[in-house]
């Protein structure tokens, strides 16, 4: 199950990263509304990859030790 966890938390966190680059042309256009919307898309699923990153770590806390 952890396994399903981190692939979509990554794939989140690459959603946000191509979200962010996505508005910062956006906005490098003039597009600001696009570029607003984009940004809160980006913030979205930045916060929700980090939520599932702590789930992560509360049912795999030994594991993730160095």
């Amino acid at each position: 199950m952890s396994e399903n966890l981190h692939t979509r938390a990554a794939e989140l966190h690459t959603q946000a990263a191509y979200a962010h680059v996505a508005a910062e042309f956006e906005h490098s256009t003039g597009d600001h509304i696009s570029a607003e919307d984009l940004d809160k898309r980006a913030y979205e699923r930045s916060v929700r990859a980090v939520q599932l990153s702590q789930e992560i770590v509360k049912q795999e806390p030994e594991s993730l030790k160095l």
